[in-house]
Parts: C-alpha cells; structure tokens; sequence
C-alpha cells in the first residue's frame, strides 16, 4: 500500500511532498516574488543604451546581439511596471566615415543616412523597441558636444599640445610604443600593427588639444572600488583595474581639420575637429537633453557594449563625466563576440553571417531566442545555421510548443477552458496521485520570476532562459508522467484529476509567456493569447503561481481559451526530417555580404 501524501488545510502555511518518509522543500502559500516600488511606482525610471554604431559598413550579427540584449533590459523594466528608455543609433563622424564615402562615390551625410536606415531596418525587423534613436550628424548632438567641450576646456581638462606617436586610422586612436607590434604585410613589407586590433598604424606628429587623462587615474581607481558592480562581468572589471595599473598618458582629443572635415569642429578652433570617440560619448547625454534636463535619468544609466569598446567605455568616458561634474554611468555591460564555425567573422574568408537574412530564415524571435540563449557575456559564442535549428526545434517547437499543443488541444480540453483545480486531488490524503518529482516541480516554477529577475538585473539572459527551459521541461515530465489522456472523462475522479493535471500545466504556460515577454515577445504573445490571458494581466505582479493550490480565488479558472492559432512555433526541418534544411538556409545567410 502507498503511503499517502500528507493533506494541507487552507489555513496552513505549507504544503511539502513526502519522500522516504521526509518532506521536501516546502511549497509556500505565499508567492516568492520580490515586490518591490518598482512594481506599482510609474515614476522609477530605467535607461539603457546599445553603443552607437559605426556607419562604416551594414550592420552584422554583433551589432543585433549588442541591440537584443538592451532590448531585452527594457522589456524586463516595463514588465515591471518601470518608466524605461531605450537609446540606440548610429556614429557618423570620423576618417573611416569620410573615405567610405569617398570609395562609394558620394557625400558623407547621404552615405550615413542609407546605413543608419538599414541599422533602423535591422532593428525593426527584430522587434527592437527602442524609444531614442540617435545620430550624430543632429543638430542636438552638435550641441550637446559643444557644451560638454567648453564645460571641459572651462575647467583646464583641454590645452593645446603637440602629439606624436602611432595612429591607426581605422580605430581612430594613437598608441603607444607598447600597444604596437612589428609584422609583415601580403607584400612582404615590414610594418607596425596595433597589437588589439591587428590594424596597420602609421606615425604621426601633429599639434592636438589634449585631455588631461592622467589626473583621472585614482579617480577611476575610486569610482571602481566603491561600485564593485560598476563594470560587469567580473573579468571585464578585472581588465579595467589591469589597464589602471598603468599611468595613464593624456587623451588626443581632436585631430587637424586639413586631414579630417567630417566631424563636429572644436568649439573657437575651426582648424581642429573633435574626436570622434569624444563626439560620439556625447550621445548617451544627447538622448536625455544635455545640458538642460538630463539630471533625472543620468543617475540610472546602463551601458551594454561591446568588449572591444571596454576601455573607451570603462576609462575614457568615466574620466569625461567626472571632468564635467557628471558621475559615471551606473552600470556598463560588456560582452564578448560571435564567431561563426569556430572562426571570427570576415569578409575574406566569406563567412559573414547577414542578419537580415537569418531573421527571416528562423523568425525574428527564433533568432532574437538562439542569440540571447546562446551568448555568453564573457566568452565567445559560436553560431552556425544547423546550432540555430536545433535549439529552435528542441524549446520552442517541441518543448513550450508541444506543451502548450497537448493542454489547449480539445482531446484533453474539450471545454477550450481554464479547467478547474480540485485541492482534494492535487494531493489528496485519500486518493493522492501526485508524486515526488510533482512537487518539485511546482517549487521550481514558484521560485522561477526570482532567479529569472535576478538574471534579468545582470544580463545574464542565458541563465534565465535556461532555468525557464528547465522548468518547461519538468512540466513536459509531468504531463508525460501522469498521462492525462488515459484517463477516464467519464469518472468522476478522473475527470477531477485530468482538470487538475491541465490546469496546473496552463498556470505553468502562463508564468513561462509572462517571463519570456522580453526575449520572444511574438511567440510569448501567442502563447499568453491562447490561454486567455489578457493584454493587462501579463505584467511582474501577475506573477502568482497556482493561486488555487494555496486556497486561492484564480482568476483565470474557467476562463474560455483564445483562439487556436496555429502552432507555437514551427519546426525547422525538411520534409523529410533530414538535418539538410539548415544547409540550405545557409547559403541564404551567407550570401549577403557586410561591405
């Protein structure tokens, strides 16, 4: 005979499943959920900013992940009840700009203008919801970088002196001797490198206005010591402190305008042009109204970057702020980059991966799901066409899909209703049929909104879609495990289990679409919109799981389902079920070079 699962009354404040005669963690009757202002207070305000990005070329797949990720950040702070801005947009000033344009054979305005639309349409493509869209080329920012020159000259950061030393023209910086390295190129010749970036320098001597970097070392050193969190992850916190052990030399901050006109020109100085990565800094002051109104979201800044833009991030801009009297941002986020196939990404070797084309190949939230699922913040990630297809396939098709197939189908609900939860049969001290594995489960989706908010708060997206994956597959388990569609609909305590089965799994549908709004925010929609769920009931607060289980009035119990939609998410095979589908679509991916 089975020993009985102990039986709760409403009035207790636990329920736990036994095993080998001991309870389990136990299942609270109050929801988990840290609720925070946040939650009911509109005025907490969020700003998250992507870098501005170089209209050199089209936009790749580096770009998207940088704009998914701040995406992501802002989806999660409206769900939360936060008033939230987004900036994104594009830099338009510098040498690279100017020869680009050159080689296409038109003016540099109207090149910028064609890229920085297909960085807009990129982003409308994969639902990208930013509220900000800047370009450096406005008239505001021109303003805007204006002051922020002047506040810095007024103060003695800026003095005119004569620099030399090597430059390399595509990273628009100098370098020092130490930052340099001697090679060969294709023909044979000797030339110096940058060692970062492996681009050819060259050396140059020419009067520069200089900012006095050099005073703003134990500043830094300050800043970072008292906001340990400041930089994140830890190893990219870890390589600012390493760079900051160095003195720091002071900054070039202009270049002469014989060489350089497509720029901002300093401020009293027609014959010099600012740097662009001054220019372009600027931009995250911009969108907020520098320097009249900008107070009151400066203070809640996060930088998402990428790692190869850290230190113009992490040291030179900080070193800016606090020379104008601003304090640093609150938080920057870097990451790493995508390789594809194990190898970075170029031209040369033909293995540029066109976004565009793979959004439209695996959906934009297939896509928006395989890069935040996959990229890691501090390593590199791999992508290739057959990766993408199987993930998509593996929880978004057969994992959520399946489940949410198998509860909303009419052979287990042919009411197309939220079906009734009956305490007595989940669990029931007379006719328990609940085990183990059940109620872990359930603590599993209490405790998701918690880590998943945890993960969400430090970008550590692939960590929350993993526990969400897991916990979808627990309930896939459950279902599997109690077979509902073996039972007896003709029994009365059949019928009150399968009710019981299905709406468990519903509640677990409904935590899973709510949590994963801001990473697949189509795919959650259609999910929540056939359970019924409506548009102001899918918010952080409406994250209360099985309420009926704790005695609780659920608000969806009885509820008519939405409409069939068709499937979740379609499968990305071949008739046939081969694994030749992703083969094909590559060819699609790759055909549409990055110029």
């Amino acid at each position: 005979m089975r020993t009985p699962l102990r039986f709760i009354t409403r009035s207790c404040k636990t329920v736990g499943s036994w095993q080998q005669g001991a309870f389990l963690t136990p299942f609270p009757t109050q929801c988990r959920i840290r609720r925070t202002s946040s939650d009911v207070c509109k005025e907490e305000k969020s700003y998250v900013t992507t870098p501005i990005f170089y209209v050199n070329a089209s936009p790749h797949l580096g770009h998207l992940y940088s704009a998914l990720l701040a995406d992501c950040m802002h989806r999660y702070k409206l769900l939360r009840g936060f008033n939230s801005r987004f900036a994104t947009g594009t830099d338009e000033h510098g040498l690279k700009i100017q020869q680009a344009a050159d080689a296409a054979g038109e003016d540099p305005l109207t090149f910028c203008t064609g890229v920085s639309q297909s960085f807009r349409r990129l982003f409308s493509s994969c639902s990208v919801s930013f509220t900000d869209y800047i370009r450096t080329t406005e008239e505001r920012h021109r303003r805007a970088v204006e002051h922020f020159w002047c506040t810095l000259r007024d103060k003695g950061l800026i003095y005119k002196g004569s620099y030399e030393g090597w430059y390399s023209t595509p990273d628009e910086s100098f370098l020092t001797s130490t930052q340099v390295a001697d090679t060969v190129d294709t023909t044979g010749q000797a030339v110096k490198v940058s060692l970062e970036s492996g681009h050819k320098v060259e050396w140059l001597k020419e009067e520069n206005y200089m900012f006095r970097l050099s005073a703003f070392r134990t500043p830094l050193l300050d800043w970072l010591q008292k906001s340990p969190d400041a930089i994140q992850p830890e190893r990219f916190r870890q390589d600012v402190l390493q760079w900051l052990q160095d003195d720091l030399p002071d900054l070039s901050v202009s270049r002469q305008r014989s060489r350089l006109q497509w720029g901002i020109p300093v401020p009293g100085d027609p014959d010099h042009t600012v740097y662009v990565w001054l220019d372009a800094l600027v931009n995250y002051l911009t969108v907020v109204g520098y320097p009249d109104d900008h107070n009151q979201w400066w203070n809640v800044t996060r930088h998402i970057v990428g790692k190869d833009i850290l230190k113009f991030h992490a040291i030179y801009w900080p070193a800016f702020l606090l020379g104008a009297g601003l304090p640093p941002p609150r938080r920057i986020h870097a990451h790493s980059h995508w390789t594809v196939s194990g190898t970075k990404m170029s031209k040369s070797l033909g293995n540029v991966v066109d976004p565009f084309a793979c959004s439209r190949a695996f959906t934009a939230d297939g896509l928006r799901y395989f890069l935040l699922r996959r990229g890691v913040p501090d390593s590199d990630c791999d992508y290739t066409d057959h990766k993408v297809a199987k993930l998509l396939n593996a929880e978004l098709a057969d994992s959520l899909g399946g489940l949410l197939n198998r509860c909303a189908a009419p052979a287990l609900n042919p009411t197309q209703t939220y079906p009734p939860f009956c305490p007595p049969s989940f669990p029931s001290e007379w006719d328990g049929r609940a085990v183990p594995e059940d109620y872990r489960m359930l603590d599993a989706v209490q405790s998701l909104p918690t880590s998943v908010e945890r993960h969400y708060e430090s970008l550590h997206v692939h960590k929350a879609l993993e526990d969400i994956a897991s916990c979808v597959r627990q309930t896939n388990g459950f279902v599997q495990r109690h077979a509902p569609w073996k039972l007896n609909g003709k029994d009365s305590g059949d019928r009150r289990w399968l009710d019981a089965i299905v709406h468990v799994s519903l509640e677990c549908l409904r935590i899973y679409g709510t949590l994963l709004q801001p990473v697949v925010p189509q795919v959650a929609d259609k999910l929540l919109s056939r359970l019924g769920v409506g548009a102001d009931e899918r918010k952080w607060t409406d994250l209360d799981f099985l309420p009926s289980y704790r005695g609780k009035d659920c608000p969806f119990r009885g509820r008519t389902l939405g409409p069939d939609t068709g499937v979740l998410f379609n499968r990305l095979e071949s008739p046939s079920g081969d694994k030749q589908k992703p083969k094909k679509i590559k060819k699609q991916i790759i055909s549409r070079q990055t110029n």
